[in-house]
Formats: C-alpha cells, sequence, structure tokens
C-alpha cells in the first residue's frame, strides 16, 4: 500500500532543493533529468548545422553591453579595476558578428542577481541565443522549429519514464504555434475578469492562463516595456517583438526584430528606462558607442531571441518548478 507521501508527490519532487544539493546528485532522477536536457540541446545543435548557424564563443564578463537586461539583478564585480558584470545577454555581441558571419548562435549561461528563492528564479540559467538577417515572420520559424525539434527530441527519451512524464502530450505537439497580440491577450484576460490594463507588463500568472496546454506566441508588446534595441513596428507605439509562452513555466523565449537604423537606435536608447537607470549608476553613451558604430557602418535587417533551456525543460517535463528541472539549479542557497 502507498504511503501518502508516494501518493501525492512525483519523482520531480525531491528535485526541488536546492539547499543540500550533493544529496540528490547520484538520484536516478537527476540523471534522467540531465539525460533529457542534452537531448533538447543536441536536437538544438542539429537544426544549427543544418540551417548553417556558426556557434560563437561569447564572453561571460562584459561591460554593461551584456548585462543591461535586467538593470536590477546585475551581478557588478571588479575587472582589474574596472567595473564589469557577469553576463546577462550575449546579444549584442552576436549582431555585432552578423556582417560577416550571417546566422550565429551562442549556448551559455545567463546571470541574474535574483534574490528570491523560489519556483521562478535562478540566479545562473542556461540560454540559448540566435541573430540572423532576417525578418519578424523568419524569426518567428526558427524560434518555432527550434523548441519544436526540442521537444520531440526529449519525448524520445526512455527517461520520462522515470520521471513520470506522459511522452504522447510531448509528441502532439504541432506547428504552427498559435499566435496573439499583446493588444488581444489584455484584452482576453479583461473579458476573464482579471484586472490588467495596455501597458502592464505581463506576469507569469496571466502567461500560463493565455497558453493553456500548448505553447502560444504573444506578440507586438508595447515600446515602452521592452528592451532598447527592438524594432518599431508601423504602430508607432508597438515593437515588432514576441515572447513565446509554455504551459508550467509561462515565458520561455524573448525575441524581436532589432533596430537597424542608428538615428532612430540611439534616439530610442537614450529615451529608454534603462538608460535612466545606467545614468544613474554612473555610465554614459560611450558605453554603447562600439555598438552603435557597428549598426551605422553595417544596417542590416535582423532579427534574434534568448532561448531558456530551463522553462523549456519545465515544460517538457511537466513541472511548475524550474528548480527540478536542471541537475545544478543556482540560487542563493546552492552555492557547492
Amino acid at each position: 500500500m502507498k504511503t501518502e507521501f508516494e501518493l501525492n508527490t512525483t519523482p520531480l519532487d525531491a528535485l526541488k532543493q536546492t539547499d543540500n544539493r550533493p544529496s540528490v546528485i547520484t538520484t536516478r532522477e537527476v540523471a534522467a533529468v540531465t539525460v533529457v536536457e542534452a537531448a533538447a540541446l543536441s536536437a538544438t545543435r542539429k537544426y544549427f548545422a543544418e540551417t548553417k548557424f556558426t556557434e560563437v564563443l561569447v564572453p561571460h564578463i562584459t561591460k554593461v553591453t551584456g548585462a543591461c537586461e535586467n538593470i536590477d539583478t546585475l551581478f557588478e564585480l571588479d575587472y582589474f579595476g574596472q567595473t564589469a558584470y557577469l553576463v546577462q545577454t550575449c546579444q549584442l555581441y552576436l549582431e555585432a558578428l552578423i556582417p560577416k558571419l550571417g546566422k550565429v548562435f551562442c549556448i551559455g549561461s545567463s546571470f541574474r542577481a535574483e534574490p528570491d528563492i523560489d519556483e521562478r528564479h535562478l540566479t545562473e540559467f542556461a540560454l540559448v541565443e540566435i541573430e540572423f538577417p532576417g525578418d519578424f515572420e523568419q524569426l518567428l520559424v526558427h524560434i518555432e522549429n527550434i523548441v519544436h525539434a526540442m521537444i520531440h527530441a526529449a519525448a524520445d527519451c526512455p527517461e520520462l519514464d522515470t520521471l513520470g512524464v506522459d511522452r504522447t502530450r510531448l509528441k502532439n505537439v504541432t506547428k504552427p504555434f498559435p499566435r496573439i497580440t499583446y493588444t488581444d491577450a489584455i484584452k482576453k484576460l479583461n473579458e476573464m475578469g482579471i484586472e490588467i490594463g495596455w501597458g502592464d507588463d505581463l506576469k507569469s500568472k496571466h502567461e500560463k492562463i493565455l497558453a493553456g496546454s500548448a505553447p502560444l506566441f504573444i506578440t507586438h508588446y508595447p515600446e515602452a516595456i521592452k528592451f532598447f534595441n527592438m524594432r518599431r513596428n508601423e504602430n508607432p507605439l508597438l515593437v515588432n517583438s514576441c515572447d513565446l509562452i509554455l504551459p508550467y513555466s509561462g515565458e520561455a523565449v524573448g525575441a524581436a526584430e532589432r533596430e537597424y537604423d542608428h538615428d532612430q537606435l540611439l534616439d530610442k536608447l537614450e529615451k529608454s528606462a534603462m538608460y535612466a537607470r545606467l545614468l544613474e549608476k554612473g555610465k554614459t553613451i560611450e558605453d554603447f558607442k562600439w555598438y552603435l558604430d557597428i549598426v551605422r557602418e553595417h544596417p542590416i535587417q535582423h532579427a534574434g531571441c534568448g532561448i531558456g533551456l530551463n522553462r523549456v525543460m519545465q515544460f517538457i517535463l511537466g513541472s511548475d518548478d524550474i528548480r527540478a528541472c536542471t541537475a545544478f539549479p543556482m540560487n542563493k542557497e546552492s552555492l557547492m
């Protein structure tokens, strides 16, 4: 007869523990999660090889151009007398290589000084980033193909049986993924009695409601709540951006067409809330000069995204807790 604990838990529940991670490292559950994660990454690299993306080895210690995605979670350090940061995104560095290499990608760590210990936040997580010459529609196709490949490669892993995951659910994920605009998403939430206004950022709870049981693209967000170099839409209040929302995890991919008009880009940067925060930290426009100069010299239409591997793994494993979805979940209590 099963105990109450066995009836009310899953094989993944034990993996949520981070304050004594060594106690679970040698379990078959951690081994199974790692194999599934490897399969998803292998499918990603296979797609990049087939579509002629070049892999780039990127820095993990950068100036503010690699750490300006979330000003509130910067890991700051002294780099031989200079202020430096653990990288949050390699987006701008990948963009700089487009003129000579075209399609580029990297797979590496993104660092966030997240103070919370919970089911959603990590201080270090794996990020798959791409940049390529192309437009918004091509971007959505790449994202769809990569995430679809990850999910179906994972579905073939017998290790999912060890974790109690229904592989049929994963095999039933089909393309194309449905889409909804940010504006229509706000209307839909309002119709459901949820109070949220146009211009508000969507929270994880909103994203999960909208996604339901399948991947969902939310497109064309307000410019005011997005990164400065996202390309402005024909509607000047919007940008050509999208988030891919997955059940269990919420936002798993952030993406956009990039602004490639130098003067427009400079104006957007100087007017952004992010830049205002950086000025308070003593930064200046000189911190972005190298990037702005490259855009001025090589005005190429391009687009890109960042895919959070651990968020995709949450969907694959059917877990509401990101800590259960990788062998070494990093937060402020998990240092080994």
